[in-house]
C-alpha cells in the first residue's frame, strides 16, 4: 500500500510518499481501506519530534479516518465488511476504572490513532473494532474525517470543564482552526453568546456564518479591548484557547469576573506566566483540557448527523501530497480543515 511517512523528525521535507506492507490486524481489530484523512496540528508536532510522543521509525501519522472496512477480526463485534465507517481518534483500554467510568481520555494507556501507531496517511489503516462508528449518511468521507477529533475536543472544553450555561458569553481564539470552528458551533448551540477571533479579514464572514454574533481580527485589534468594548467593560464567562503564549495574557484579561479559560493547545509555544494575585482576586479558572470521551464523540456525531453541527472542509490534497498539505497548515491560510484523499 502506498504511505506517507517520515524516517527522521524535522520539518516538512521529511515526508515521503513510499511503500508499506498492508497491516495485519489481530483478532479485535478492523481494517479500513482509507478514502479520507484530515490534518491536525498533532500531526506536525509528531514529526517535528514531541518528548511526549516517543515513537519507533519511520512512522505514518494521521489521527482522523473515514473509509470503508476490508476486513474484520475473529472477535469483532458490530462491524461488518463493506461499511462505510469513521474512526474514533483516541484508543484506550476499556478496561480501567477510567474507561468503564466514562472517562476513556483518562485511561493511562489512552493515546491517539497516528501516535503510538501507524495513522491514516495510508491507504489501508487497523484501529480497534471499539474505535469504529458508522458514518452518518449526510456526509461525505472528507467531511466524515475532518470531524471526530476537533468535535470532541470542542465539546470537552465547553461543558464538562467550563460548564457552559445558556446566556453566557464565551470568547473563542482562532475560529479558522478545527477546534475554533467547532467550539462556536457547539457553543451557539448551547445557548451561548459567542465572540470570536480570526487572523485576516477575508476569515471575518466565515467566523459569522458558523454562528459567532461578533469576530476580532487579531492581526489589527486588541483583543481584551475588543471584548470590554463588545461586553459593557464586564469581560467574557469562557475562553476556549488553543494557541499558547502569543493570545495567553490577552485571553486571560478578557475574562470577567469568575471566568474560566480552557485550554488545549500550544502552538506558539509551551511557556507562559500568570499573575497569581490577579488569578485569586478576580476568581479565575484555568484547565488544561486533551481531547474528550466516546460519549461527547457519539453526540457529535448524531449532531453532525441532523445537520446542527457542519464541518468546514478548506481543501483536500491526494495523498501523495501530505507534504504541501501540512505546509499550507503551518502557513494558517486555510479556514477550517485540511484533508488527505486516497
Amino acid at each position: 500500500m502506498k504511505v506517507v511517512l517520515f524516517r527522521e523528525h524535522g520539518g516538512p521535507d521529511k515526508l515521503s510518499y513510499e511503500d508499506l506492507p498492508i497491516p495485519q490486524i489481530g483478532p479485535q481489530e478492523v481494517l479500513i481501506r482509507v478514502n479520507a484523512c484530515a490534518l491536525n496540528h498533532l500531526d506536525i508536532w509528531i514529526r517535528q519530534g514531541n518528548p511526549a510522543y516517543s515513537i519507533p521509525l519511520p512512522h505514518v501519522g494521521g489521527s482522523d479516518v473515514s473509509g470503508i472496512v476490508e476486513q474484520v477480526g475473529t472477535q469483532v463485534e458490530g462491524v461488518s465488511i463493506g461499511a462505510r465507517v469513521f474512526a474514533s481518534p483516541g484508543i484506550s483500554c476499556w478496561q480501567c476504572e477510567y474507561c468503564l467510568a466514562g472517562r476513556d481520555n483518562m485511561c493511562r494507556s489512552y493515546h491517539l490513532l497516528g501516535t503510538k501507531t501507524h495513522g491514516g496517511y495510508a491507504e489501508y489503516v487497523k484501529v480497534p473494532f471499539r474505535n469504529v462508528l458508522p458514518m452518518p449518511e449526510n456526509l461525505t468521507f472528507e467531511q466524515a474525517a475532518a470531524f471526530p477529533l476537533v468535535s470532541i475536543t470542542a465539546s470537552h472544553m465547553l461543558f464538562p470543564l467550563a460548564g457552559l450555561q445558556p446566556g453566557e458569553t464565551v470568547l473563542v481564539m482562532g475560529a479558522g482552526s478545527g477546534v475554533g470552528m467547532m467550539a462556536v458551533q457547539l457553543a451557539k448551540l448551547a445557548g451561548a453568546r459567542v465572540l470570536a477571533t480570526v487572523g485576516s479579514d477575508d476569515k471575518m464572514p466565515k467566523g459569522v456564518v458558523l454562528g459567532a454574533d461578533a469576530v476580532i481580527n487579531h492581526t489589527r485589534e486588541k483583543v481584551s479591548d475588543r471584548v470590554r468594548m463588545l461586553t459593557e467593560g464586564r469581560g467574557v464567562d469562557v475562553v476556549i484557547e488553543h494557541i499558547g503564549p502569543k493570545v495567553w495574557t490577552s485571553c486571560l484579561d478578557s475574562l470577567a469576573r469568575g471566568g474560566r479559560l480552557i485550554t488545549c493547545g500550544a502552538t506558539t509555544g509551551t511557556d507562559v506566566t500568570v499573575n497569581l494575585r490577579d488569578l485569586y482576586s478576580r476568581q479565575l479558572t484555568v484547565k488544561g483540557s486533551y481531547m474528550g470521551t466516546r460519549a461527547e464523540l457519539v453526540k457529535a456525531t448524531e449532531l453532525m448527523g441532523q445537520g446542527r453541527l457542519m464541518v468546514v472542509v478548506d481543501r483536500t490534497f491526494p495523498l501523495r501530497d501530505a507534504r504541501a498539505a501540512q505546509e499550507l497548515m503551518l502557513s494558517r491560510k486555510f479556514f477550517g480543515k485540511i484533508v488527505l484523499t486516497c
